[in-house]
């Protein structure tokens, strides 16, 4: 096997020369060979020139991604997990807060059985109002949604085999949702403590307004995890929770026309129930046309409803056809 390490880099000029010395002393004795796929997310410190020099001395080892602009970690990460040729791949920041001496014991983790093993600062050295504190309540509140239950989703600090990072792409601030995408296709997921250092070098690129983005996130994944297939069960509840109770209440303003007289159109209960029925179909609809883009995107793309973990005593020829006539 080989093991890629995936760091996502934006103006980190000091850490870096610091960083990749730390990466050749904790791998260099790694019984896999390794490789370091560092994606610059246009930096505008001076690192383009470092991260070039750090290629020059080290071209067995350390690759190099620019991209044109600055995209965001999440891009910049699958930038680095689409370059990367390893069978594990480890995603670690480039701010030296994670310890490169960590993943050996991450690598050596998933040859016990499992698919993913997510980091842990247990220790964490970060203010506890503006980091730590909101990271916590993030935290719990992804675990709840997805069912997916980790101390700590924000840390980047995680290897993966390869094909559970198959299948899906990245996109706003989702590189901390791949653990919950890993589960969804069968994942076999834990988590240990890794060290967690403060920071030497520049300043932090996160924020409050991190955690807003990662709350609104959350909703796409949430649909993607449990609605993707079925995306009726999500806007067919809604439009039945809204045409039922609606319908009841019309029948209700009915009745109560014809046995009391009490004015009908000019109630506006009627004009609610009216509103809430319309808006219930026009929900139902939009969930009939989720489901036939549902279908379309399988079976235009010849993408199986399902993951296969692996087979016994069967050709790959063989599944090959069998996937090639859905």
């Amino acid at each position: 096997m080989k093991v890629s390490v995936v760091i996502p880099v934006y103006n980190e000029r000091e850490n870096l020369p610091l960083l990749a010395q730390a990466l050749q002393e904790a791998l260099a004795e790694c019984r896999y060979p390794w490789e370091a796929v560092l994606v610059d997310d246009g930096s505008t410190d001076g690192s383009v020139e470092v991260l070039e020099r750090l290629a020059e001395a080290d071209a067995e080892h350390i690759r190099v991604v620019f991209l044109r602009r600055n995209f965001g970690q999440t891009a910049a990460i699958a930038a680095g997990i689409d370059h990367a040729t390893g069978d594990i791949v480890v995603l670690m920041d480039a701010d030296l807060q994670n310890d490169p001496r960590d993943i050996p014991l991450l690598v050596a983790k998933l040859e016990e059985g499992y698919d993913v093993v997510s980091g842990w600062r247990k220790d964490r050295q970060d203010d506890f109002l503006t980091r730590v504190l909101p990271s916590r309540t993030a935290n719990a509140l992804i675990s709840w949604v997805t069912g997916v239950h980790l101390h700590d989703y924000g840390c980047t600090l995680k290897a993966y085999r390869r094909e559970v990072l198959e299948g899906f792409r990245l996109y706003g601030e989702m590189h901390r949702f791949i653990p919950a995408y890993a589960a969804s296709v069968g994942a076999r997921i834990t988590e240990m403590p890794v060290r967690h250092h403060p920071r030497k070098f520049g300043r932090s690129k996160y924020g409050l307004m991190r955690t807003l983005k990662v709350i609104l996130d959350l909703f796409t994944v949430k649909f993607l995890l449990s609605y993707f297939h079925k995306p009726i069960y999500l806007f067919g509840g809604v439009g039945l929770a809204l045409v039922l109770p609606s319908t009841l209440l019309l029948v209700f303003l009915i009745i109560r026309r014809m046995v009391w007289g009490v004015a009908l159109f000019t109630s506006p209960l009627f004009q609610l129930s009216l509103m809430f029925i319309i808006l219930g179909f026009q929900s139902i609809l939009m969930g009939l046309i989720a489901e036939l883009l549902v279908r379309t995107y399988h079976e235009a793309q010849g993408k199986p409803t399902y993951t296969v973990r692996r087979v016994l005593n069967l050709k790959q020829e063989r599944f090959s056809q069998a996937r090639s006539r859905q």
